[in-house]
């Protein structure tokens, strides 16, 4: 495998990882907008998202078995592609079934990255704590930047531009990996290590069951918190905002990036140390912490939500790469699957939580109670998880 052939997986997937989170994040700060362009209320606008939102996991095993059988990389073009002629679309609509049909899509295209893009890295890579770690940090950064793209491109231009803009890039992404593919510069990869035991049969079905539980009770905390978190700052935040959206999204977009930064620093543990204490520890600490956001305002509840979203970050290199532990390596794409039709197939259960709280009490403060309470139970579910001894820092082999 050529330098430049190791390096483009690397990049394709951190651009598609930021991408996939900017798409399916930047209409929680849209729809204020919204609010007033369409003259409808914040719980019936949300609820738009919510068929996107399933098919966002919906559709990652079959975007997992696909690229298994077919092209990692190819399916990655078809990510692109797909996910900007969505955005597109979106930004030129005037109706509110028009904008939930372009929304289902959004979700339909963004479901491809994960079990795509994740296996792809990982197959790849040979530090593969560190290359997650990296990759997470754009994940993050798409969060960050779909609040502030959306906050300034709609105080700018309008809230079409919001969804224009970012589409457009997205197609010019998805031909620079078209050309590469042609030019031969892009390998589907295929890099096995050394240095962990082969776990047993009886540990492997262990640790699978334990991780579909613990990746669906997470996924609800973080889906529900990523789309309460705008409009909680704009209820709670005002005074420190100021008018319009970019004010508010200046502040998400802060609270992503100061989170999302120490996935580096979880992909180094996870390179070196055993895996369940980091992933065990990450959901104890968010206890307290989704207790404390339900309770406070101002400069501390900032605080708190960047915690929240560093725990959520560290925990991710040990959780996929207990998931590729576990997992045979010829069936990454569909376990990365798996994963994320739970991780992403609980949004509309979150969406609707969310809107049916803030409908019926105005405010957040019992969604993050109850949202403690699925991060207790993840806590004891990730407690039977098999334990490890000390990790090997990661030696490359030739591929068979």
């Amino acid at each position: 495998m050529s330098a430049v052939s190791a390096r483009l997986p690397l990049i394709f997937s951190c651009i598609g990882h930021a991408y996939m989170h900017l798409f399916t994040a930047f209409y929680f700060v849209i729809v204020l907008a919204l609010e007033g362009a369409w003259q409808r209320p914040y719980h019936e606008l949300i609820e738009l998202w919510t068929l996107g939102s399933l098919l966002v996991g919906v559709g990652a095993l079959p975007a997992g078995w696909l690229a298994d059988r077919w092209s990692a990389a190819g399916m990655m073009v078809v990510f692109f592609v797909g996910l900007g002629m969505a955005g597109i679309v979106c930004g030129l609509v005037d109706s509110t079934t028009a904008m939930f049909l372009g929304l289902s899509a959004i979700g339909l295209f963004s479901s491809i990255y994960h079990p795509v893009g994740i296996a792809w890295l990982v197959r790849n890579s040979t530090a593969r704590g560190k290359a997650l770690g990296i990759n997470g940090i754009f994940g993050s950064v798409g969060i960050a930047s779909a609040a502030l793209t959306a906050g300034a491109l709609i105080d700018a231009f309008g809230w079409r531009a919001a969804f224009i803009v970012p589409g457009a890039v997205s197609l010019i992404t998805g031909a620079a990996l078209f050309v590469c593919m042609r030019l031969g510069l892009v390998s589907e990869g295929q890099v096995a290590h050394r240095g962990d035991p082969e776990p047993s049969r009886g540990a492997m079905v262990r640790a699978f069951a334990v991780l579909l539980l613990t990746m669906a009770i997470m996924g609800i905390v973080f889906q529900a918190s990523q789309a309460a978190i705008p409009k909680m700052f704009d209820l709670r935040l005002r005074d420190l905002a100021g008018d319009g959206t970019f004010g508010i999204g200046l502040i998400v977009a802060l609270v992503y990036t100061v989170g999302g930064i120490t996935q580096v620093v979880g992909g180094h543990l996870a390179d070196r140390y055993p895996l369940k204490p980091i992933y065990l520890g990450s959901f104890v600490l968010q206890v307290p912490v989704l207790v404390g956001i339900a309770a406070l305002g101002g400069v501390p509840l900032i605080g708190l939500t960047a915690l929240m979203v560093l725990l959520t970050s560290a925990a991710l290199p040990a959780e996929n790469l207990l998931l590729a532990r576990y997992t045979p390596q010829r069936h990454h794409g569909l376990a990365y699957g798996v994963k994320f039709v739970l991780a992403f197939g609980t949004a509309p259960l979150s969406i609707m939580m969310v809107s049916a709280i803030q409908a019926r009490t105005g405010e957040f403060a019992w969604l993050f109670i109850v949202l403690a309470g699925f991060a207790l139970a993840a806590v004891l579910a990730a407690a039977l998880l098999p334990g490890e001894g000390r990790r090997e820092a990661p030696r490359p082999m030739a591929a068979e």
